[in-house]
């Protein structure tokens, strides 16, 4: 609101006789708020001229940003070009770049999308199974299960994409590159761990895909001596996924006959309900900070930086499972309570 300089005399001339602001709003000379302002104004500057606002004058209205903020949620897939383009049927002359700004303001940040798996409603409602099914368990509970997982691991760049700080005129320099081959050479690993620790790992021969005989050698040569390395003669319980070597008849006979419990039912398609893919990721990590250059330096590499993570580490992740059932849980109910109800009936009657 603008107020002519008579009347912002008459408020600072009131204030000084001891009135509070809302004594001279009750006088209705102006809005409480245009009061508490000016009088704002003069104890910081000592007068009651108004500061004219430095800089170009903002090019939209708060009603404004929050139509354009609206349109971004509506698709997180729009530009800022598209947005622009939008924001001017609305009424506001503004560039790409006015838009980011905006968008920034209300901590609205452009980012890769995060890749997920795709679920279908029968995954959807096998991970709710499992959820219901643990949702009580505690850490103590999740540290008697020992978790298995497979991974690649690739010569040059086994992480992905990974940000540099360069100076102008840096962009191929060694320390700001990351060498690539048009054909990367993989590594598949196995490895096992559990709240003591991590256990086994084993690298396949090269041109070696796991198959059921691959799996059940693997299974006898490590996994059985990590259970008695960690577990002796305790109970406990094994984690793996729905993999077809992993669901074979033979591998299922056998872990019976080795008296083994399986953790379940594993839902398919839900690699992030398993802790190992953290863990994957900090090796990955530690792997890559040495820039292996050859097969041999990569293997070597694995099996180091393997053996060096800690058991603390490896309790934290297990530490970490009660927390992020609770926490998908709640998104899950806070995010569609209807489709959720119906799909907790079919849940309940599978339980």
């Amino acid at each position: 609101m603008v107020t002519c300089k008579e009347t912002r005399a008459v408020i600072i001339a009131l204030h000084k006789k001891g009135f509070t602001g809302k004594d001279i709003a009750a006088s209705k000379t102006a809005p409480k708020s245009t009061i508490y302002r000016i009088i704002k104004n003069f104890k910081e500057s000592g007068s009651i001229v108004v500061k004219k606002a430095s800089g170009r004058p903002r090019k939209s209205r708060k009603r404004q940003d929050r139509l354009l903020k609206l349109i971004q949620l509506r698709d997180r897939g729009t530009t800022s070009t598209e947005l622009a383009q939008e924001w001017q049927q609305a009424g506001v002359s503004a560039s790409a770049r006015t838009v980011r700004r905006r968008l920034l303001e209300d901590g609205l940040v452009s980012r890769r999308e995060a890749k997920q798996p795709l679920l279908f409603r029968k995954n959807i409602r096998d991970r709710l199974i499992f959820y219901k099914r643990y949702r009580d368990w505690t850490a103590e509970d999740w540290g008697k299960v020992i978790f298995s997982d497979e991974s690649p691991f690739q010569l040059f760049g086994a992480s992905g994409k990974k940000l540099v700080r360069r100076r102008q005129g840096e962009r191929y320099h060694q320390s700001c590159v990351m060498p690539t081959v048009k054909h990367p050479e993989t590594i598949h690993v196995w490895g096992c761990f559990s709240a003591k620790g991590v256990g086994s790992l084993t690298i396949l021969p090269k041109n070696t895909a796991m198959n059921k005989e691959w799996y059940q050698h693997i299974l006898r040569e490590q996994l059985l001596p990590t259970i008695q390395e960690q577990f002796g003669d305790e109970q406990c319980l094994f984690q793996h996924d729905g993999a077809p070597c992993h669901k074979a008849k033979v591998i299922t006979k056998w872990l019976g006959e080795q008296n083994i419990d399986i953790l379940g039912p594993w839902p398919g398609n839900s690699p992030d309900l398993n802790p190992t893919e953290n863990l994957w990721s900090i090796l990955k990590r530690q792997v890559d900070k040495q820039k292996p250059t050859n097969s041999d330096k990569l293997q070597a590499l694995i099996m180091q930086e393997w053996a060096a993570i800690s058991q603390d580490v490896a309790q934290k992740l297990i530490d970490s499972m009660p927390g992020q059932i609770a926490e998908v849980l709640k998104k899950n109910n806070t995010a569609n309570t209807d489709s959720l109800h119906q799909l907790h009936v079919i849940v309940n009657k599978s339980l």
